[in-house]
This record gives structure tokens, C-alpha cells and sequence, in this order.
């Protein structure tokens, strides 16, 4: 996960109407005592003129890690009226105290008291606004639903609202295996970071074992909870929109793993709200890839000075939903630019879209019903290794391959070329009548742009633990023989299929490794006929649509100022053993290293994640994770190995966490954390 800036389209703005004064570091008091370090920026003078505030709150580390992506967009918001205040959570960064994990209540009363000491600040007029991406994001609509009196508006981007069904651990009630470890991993890694000398003073040691040594690796307790229960419903602002009464400004893009929630917050949210989807993957809108790229900065102000400053920006006078309508491209792993048009809905449902069926049938999408014999769906383990990563961030090999390299391991179904032109906006879903010969089974459906040429796009997937059919809180065994009728709604997406294209349908039991598979390999049989079908979202291009504004170029603040010590690169690799009849996914990141200018600090880490598993044997998956992190300046450098595991048997998962921690050359703490955990109908 890099957080470095693509600025080469960015307009860098030198002078902004408000000179700009920048507090590096700053503690937060909370109620129990603990400090959490903050960098803010505001205007010079907003001690005589008071101003609103925005906080960003995130466990990223401001003073390395993040303050390339921080120097473009705070200082940006500070030179145009606004306190802009970033924060390290408790147990990240400088901060104070453990970060035991994600959201917790914990987390949600500190944020409340930052708002509260914000607002208690000579250059504040006690009212603020929360931003955030991914993490930020997730937050940012937790603390609105506290009701907090001081949040006045959220700008959140690449979240979600569902901690359980949309978010980087489960995924249709099954185990995300190309995440939910990675993600663990990660922060399993970034956790043991050590806190900046500078800031914290001589105890910096002591702290840094205690972080290492408190801090669990937050994957145990995610795969204890294989349900959506009570751990996941806590933070899931779904669970009762009605609590959510601050303005809303929900943000994400079609590459995104995290796109679905905004037409569900658009349908769901009582209050003001707004959405925007682009084209982006798992970034800013501003610097994000694919592009267009847009001034996200100036929609941002518009949305702070309409909510914190009381300004008419027209901004609640435009659609609901803005949405870029992605043109049919060729299969690639990464795009530099999707082609499109903005979109744009007044209300969301929308009463602009229309349903269109298909009906499965023997290899095909058809226009008419019709029960022909039964369908065989089989269980091939290395379906999936072309799928991509679940949440791309724009790096070179995200993206899915021609989908014809898995097309040999699933069945599929395909419609004839079109005559004229179709687009869908929203979420394409099939309901399929079926049986599987499992108690436990997979249902994975992939939609697919096929071109003239045979070649075979990606445009949208989704799975279904099929114990999960009728609840992901009280999953239900199949009964192998009988039949049921499920659906499964994939992602939502925006898409032109030309002339001449089709449309293809894959089905599958597996997709490895974005779902960790089922204890047995399942045959599914579907039964053709009028409930086993493929509905597609349809819209018709609208007249309004062309006379929408143009966004902004994109413009922020200047980048801070760094030295390249190391460059990125990626090598991303598939492996097939003819004899032992194994594949290997293995994803390599050297994500570089920098020296920042402003305080010397240097920092770098590299990734490899190996996803393995043998033909005809899903109890063979095996996830590894490795990290290594480098934190220091001149004499003082740290750095950290960390290694995860999970593997399985038809009973039980196995984790296994690992971290190294050294010193400049000397190894200060080792560890292992072990963990067995019973399956849970997955």
C-alpha cells in the first residue's frame, strides 16, 4: 500500500487567499489520560478570525508514512479558510496507548474528544467536518452516527457502510483469502512501528516494546467471527440509518473495492447526501488512476463552505449521484485513463433505470425461458488466479487479466452480439434455482465484456457462501440433492457495452483466492428455466447528462518535499508444477523509500504475498504475508520483518503471526502469535 502522490496532472497552487501557518506537532488530551499526537494547518490569522475545522483521523503515521499525501491537501484547505487538523489514532504514529484494532468504541469516544478539544481552540469557531479515505472514510460515518454536536458535515471516500458484507474480511459470507490476511499483515506491521524520538523524547524504546508486545494481530479475531454478529455490527452505520444525520459526501470509484455503499447510503441515509463515483481505484479522486482525474479539492471546498461556512455553492442544487460511464475497453491490467461521459441521477433509486433478462441455458444468455436439461457447474481450485486484487490501489498489475485465461475453469454462458448499444448503472444480480452435492458450497459469478476479437473484459463479479442464503447471521447447511433458489447481487458498476459485444456470464464454486474455499469441492447443478437468470440495471443515455459541468483541473497544495532513497517496483506471477499440479500467485511490492525534508525522517518497506493451492484440493490453500518496514533518521533507523500465515483443514483455520523488530543491526523483540480456529460453515 503506497501513499505517494501521482502530481505529474496536478495544477500546484504556491498562494492561497489565506496565508498559512503550520503546527507541526501538537498532543490532544483524552479523557483517560492518553495523548494523541496531531499537525495542523490554518490560517495565520485564525486566532483573530476564527474558522471551521476539518479533521482527517487515521492510524497512518502523519510525520512519514502519509505526509507526502497530507502536504498537498491540509495546507491546500488551511490557505482557503479552514483549521485542518491530522490526527494519529490511539496506538499509531506518536500517539499514545495500543491499537488493539479496527473501530472500536474506543476509537470513536477519542474521536469525540478531539472534535470537542478542536472546538475548544482559540481558531476554531467550534464546528467541524470530517475527511477520509478507506479508514478515514469507515470513521468518518462512525463518529457522524454518534452524533457528536461539534460534526457539522463528512466527506467520506473508498468506505463502507456493512463492517461484515463490504469490507476487506468477508465477501458474501466467505473469507476475502487474498485480503483478509494481506490486510491483517499489514497493519499487523505498521502497528509495530516505533514512535519518533523527537516527538516522544527518551521513553521512545520502552513504548515501542510495549506497542509490539500489546498489539495483537487483529486477523484472529476477524476470523473468529465468521458470522455477522455482534463484532461486526457495531460501526455498521446500516444497522440504523436513521443515526446519521450529518451531511453525507459519499466518494469512490468503480475500481475501487469499496463502491457498493454509496448507492446504499444514497437509498438508505435520511439526511442531506451526496455521491460521486469516478473511474478511480482505491485514491483520491484528485490523483487517482484510472483517470480522469478531477478537482476533488475545489468539490471539497464547495461541500466545507456550503456545510461549515454557510455559503450558497450550488453544490446541493446539482444530482444526487454523479457517476463516470465507463466505455468498453480491452482487457488490461492497469489503465492510465478508462474513456467515458459523466452521468448523473437526481435520487437514487433511480426511475431512469430498467431491468433487462437473461436466461441461463446451455452456454447461453438467452432473451426467452426455456427448461432445457440441468447444467453442471464443477469445482476447479484455480479459478480466480486472473481475477486481480480484491481492492485495487492503482499500482501496475491490479487489475483483472482476459478473462478467456479463466474462462476453461467455470461455465459459461454468453449472449448474442448486440445490435444496439447497452449501458447499466447499479448492480447486476443473478438468481439461480440449484443444487449442490455439499453441505458447504460456493457460488461465484463473474459478468464479462466480450469483444469481436474474443477477448474477454471483466466488468463486474460477486460470490455467495451458499450456507449464508438466507442470512450471514444464522448460516444454514445445504442439503446436498435439494434445491433452492438464491440470488447473488454483484458489484454495482457503470458500463457501455458497444455494438457487436456480448455479454458473458461465468459461474464457478471457486474463485481463489479472493474466497478461501469451501472444506470439499462442490458440484453445483443448475436448473434452466424462468427463476435461472442474469438481470442487468439498464439506463438510456439522458438529455441532461450532456449539459452537466465540467469539474475543475486538478489543484492542490505543493508536494512536500522529498529524496528518492529507493524507487518502486512490482513483479506480479503466476506458476503452475505439471507434477505436483500446484499454482502460485506470487505478488511482490518493493514499495520504496524516502527521506522527507522536513524532519529528516526516512522510511521505506517492501511486500510479498503468496497465494498457493493444488488441483482437486481445497484444503491445500495457503496464504503467506510478508512485510519488511524501515523507520529512522541518521543514527536512529529501525526495522521490522514480519511474517502471516493461514492454512486450513476441513475443521479449522491456522494462523500464524511472526514480527522481528530491530534496532539498527540488533534484534530487540521477536515474537510469534499461533491461533487455531474452528470453521464455521465456510
Amino acid at each position: 500500500m503506497v501513499f505517494n502522490v501521482r502530481d505529474e496532472f496536478l495544477s500546484i497552487k504556491e498562494s492561497f487567499p489565506h496565508k498559512i501557518r503550520e503546527i507541526k506537532h501538537v498532543w490532544v488530551p483524552m479523557r483517560d489520560g492518553t495523548r494523541l499526537s496531531a499537525r495542523i494547518w490554518l490560517p495565520e490569522d485564525a486566532e483573530e478570525n476564527p474558522v471551521p475545522a476539518i479533521l482527517e483521523y487515521i492510524p497512518y503515521r502523519k510525520d512519514d508514512f502519509t505526509a507526502l499525501r497530507d502536504s498537498i491537501r491540509h495546507p491546500y484547505f488551511a490557505g482557503h479558510g479552514y483549521a485542518s487538523v491530522r490526527v494519529d489514532i490511539r496506538g499509531s504514529g506518536d500517539s499514545d496507548g495500543i491499537l488493539y484494532d479496527e473501530y472500536l468504541p474506543q476509537e470513536q469516544q477519542d474521536a469525540a474528544d478531539v472534535l470537542k478539544w478542536i472546538a475548544e481552540q482559540p481558531w476554531s469557531t467550534g464546528e467541524a467536518g470530517m475527511i477520509g479515505k478507506s479508514w478515514g472514510g469507515f470513521n468518518g460515518l462512525q463518529v457522524a452516527a454518534t452524533q457528536p454536536p461539534e460534526l457539522k458535515a463528512v466527506i467520506t471516500l473508498c468506505s463502507t457502510d456493512d463492517r461484515y458484507a463490504d469490507d476487506v474480511h468477508y465477501k458474501g459470507g466467505a473469507i476475502l483469502a487474498s485480503d483478509m490476511l494481506w490486510w491483517a499483515s499489514t497493519m499487523f506491521a505498521y502497528n509495530a512501528r516505533p514512535a519518533d524520538p523527537l516527538i516522544v523524547g527518551d521513553t521512545w524504546k520502552q513504548d515501542w516494546l510495549k506497542r509490539l508486545e500489546e498489539t495483537p494481530p487483529h486477523v484472529e479475531e476477524w476470523v473468529r467471527h465468521q458470522r455477522r454478529d455482534s463484532y461486526w455490527k457495531h460501526g455498521s452505520i446500516n444497522e440504523d440509518y436513521s443515526q446519521v444525520k450529518t451531511p453525507i459526501f459519499a466518494v469512490g470509484g468503480w475500481a475501487d473495492g469499496y463502491t457498493n455503499a454509496i448507492p446504499r447510503m444514497l437509498e438508505g441515509l435520511p439526511g442531506p447526501k451526496k455521491g460521486l463515483i469516478g473511474p478511480w481505484a482505491h485514491e483520491y479522486p484528485e490523483v487517482a488512476v484510472p483517470g480522469p482525474n478531477i478537482g476533488f479539492s475545489q468539490e471539497c471546498l464547495r461541500w466545507w463552505d456550503h456545510w461549515l461556512k454557510g455559503k450558497d455553492t450550488g453544490i446541493m442544487d446539482e444530482p444526487m449521484l454523479r457517476a463516470w460511464m465507463q466505455d468498453s475497453v480491452p482487457p488490461k491490467v492497469d489503465y492510465d485513463h478508462r474513456p467515458g461521459r459523466w452521468v448523473a441521477e437526481q435520487s437514487w433509486p433511480s426511475k431512469n433505470i430498467e431491468e433487462k433478462t437473461y436466461y441461463l441455458q446451455a452456454q447461453l444468455l438467452a432473451d426467452q425461458a426455456s427448461n432445457e436439461s440441468p447444467i453442471t457447474v464443477a469445482s476447479m481450485q484455480q479459478h480466480g488466479l486472473y481475477a486481480g486484487v480484491f481492492c485495487p490501489f492503482g499500482q501496475p498489475g491490479d487489475l483483472a487479466s482476459d478473462q478467456r485465461m479463466e474462462n476453461g475453469f467455470a461455465t459459461i454462458f454468453t449472449s448474442k452480439p448486440l445490435s444496439t448499444q447497452m449501458e447499466i448503472l447499479g448492480a447486476p444480480k443473478i438468481t439461480v434455482e440449484l443444487e449442490s452435492d455439499k453441505r458447504v458450497a460456493l457460488l461465484v459469478a463473474r459478468l464479462c465484456d466480450v469483444a469481436p476479437d474474443g477477448s474477454s473484459t471483466r466488468v463486474s463479479w460477486g460470490m455467495l457462501n451458499l450456507t449464508h442464503r438466507n442470512s450471514h447471521e444464522h448460516p444454514e447447511e445445504l442439503a446436498p440433492g435439494k434445491r433452492y433458489t438464491v440470488t447473488l447481487q454483484l458489484n454495482d458498476i457503470a458500463h457501455a457495452l458497444p455494438v457487436g459485444h456480448s455479454w458473458q456470464l461465468a459461474v464457478s464454486p471457486t474463485y481463489w483466492p479472493h474466497a478461501w474455499p469451501s472444506p470439499e469441492e462442490a458440484t453445483l447443478t443448475l436448473y434452466p428455466g424462468a427463476e435461472t437468470k442474469l438481470v442487468l440495471p439498464t439506463r438510456e443515455p439522458q438529455a441532461a447528462d450532456k449539459a452537466l459541468p465540467d469539474f475543475d483541473v486538478p489543484e492542490t497544495a505543493p508536494v512536500l518535499k522529498k529524496e528518492v532513497l529507493r524507487s518502486e517496483r512490482r513483479n506480479r506471477h503466476i506458476d503452475y508444477d505439471l507434477i505436483e499440479r500446484k499454482w502460485v500467485l506470487d505478488d511482490y511490492s518493493d514499495e520504496g523509500a524516502r527521506k522527507l525534508s522536513d524532519n529528516g525522517l526516512e522510511y521505506g518497506s517492501t511486500n510479498r504475498n503468496v497465494y498457493s493451492i493444488n488441483e482437486g484440493d481445497p484444503l491445500s490453500a495457503n496464504v503467506r504475508c510478508e512485510w519488511t518496514l524501515d523507520v529512522g533518521r541518521g543514527e536512529w533507523q529501525t526495522h521490522l520483518k514480519s511474517v502471516s500465515t493461514m492454512t486450513c483443514d476441513a475443521d479449522y483455520f491456522y494462523l500464524s503471526n511472526e514480527i522481528n523488530a530491530f534496532e539498527g543491526d540488533e534484534l530487540v523483540f521477536t515474537k510469534t502469535w499461533p491461533a487455531k480456529i474452528p470453521r464455521d460453515l465456510g
